[in-house]
């Protein structure tokens, strides 16, 4: 079967479901929000990724991530309430004039909705991605930049969209590599000047969890932390962070570094 067909077998038959990591207060462990992660149903090798590349290849991109938003939002409504939820979009889909409307009409509520941008822009992207979100942040729709650093232009990128959140891929070996530490800490430094809350990706040690805490950074996701899940069970047995950090992340919409 070709991946246009298999494509259209997932949509039409909603062959996916929605797994959460959680995202965690560093100093205590206590999860603050979560990460709505894609996985796929059915006798297939392919990671997530691989679906979203070829849904893209087959100009079906805007459909599997719709499909997928959905899936998320239903899920989320078996979170506890005081947990923000990451939502994972590309900058085409959040230019996607469909999206307003399909986000206004969730039952999720806007303070709790964390728009994360998951891929490089091109020059012109920011601008007009910032004057697109510019109602739904209004609204309490909040906005994370993902894997920041990872690729060349992300500074320039985030000082122009201000995002809520800057998530940063730094912590595989970061406690022995010096130009990692040093781009996290200049990362946590220019995150405090625009108002943003930094959160490390890719805990799997105590060595990273030291090394990103004594950089600074408050909030962190990986498996150290929590594995992903898709069971409701798991997502209420996680412990709340301390009232300090949350509210460094409250759906109110304020933060505060």
């Amino acid at each position: 079967m070709s991946i246009r067909s298999r494509i259209h077998a997932v949509l039409h038959e909603r062959k996916m479901l929605t797994a959460f990591q959680p995202i965690c207060e560093l100093s205590s462990g206590g999860v603050v929000g979560a990460q709505a992660l894609t996985r796929f149903l059915g006798d297939t090798d392919e990671e997530p990724a691989d679906w979203f590349a070829g849904a893209g290849d087959e100009r079906l991109g805007s459909d599997l991530e719709f499909a997928a938003l959905e899936s998320a939002i239903a899920a989320a409504m078996f979170l506890p309430a005081h947990m923000y939820v990451g939502l994972k979009l590309s900058p085409a889909t959040c230019l996607d004039p469909l999206l307003p409307g399909f986000l206004e009409d969730a039952d999720l509520a806007p303070g709790r909705m964390v728009l994360e941008l998951t891929e490089a822009m091109t020059r012109e992207e920011p601008a007009t991605l910032a004057a697109a979100l510019a109602p739904l942040r209004r609204n309490g729709v909040r906005l994370a930049i993902d894997h920041a650093g990872s690729y060349f232009n992300s500074v320039r990128h985030i000082r122009q969209l201000r995002p809520d959140f800057i998530k940063l891929n730094l912590a595989a070996g970061i406690e022995t590599d010096p130009i990692r530490s040093s781009l996290g800490d200049a990362m946590v430094g220019f995150a405090r000047h625009i108002g943003a809350l930094v959160t490390a990706q890719g805990i799997e040690t105590p060595a990273e969890l030291a090394a990103v805490t004594g950089l600074g950074v408050k909030a962190g996701q990986g498996y150290l932390l929590g594995a992903p899940t898709t069971h409701p069970e798991d997502w209420n047995g996680w412990a709340p962070a301390t009232q300090e950090t949350r509210s460094l992340t409250s759906p109110d919409g304020t933060l505060r570094s």
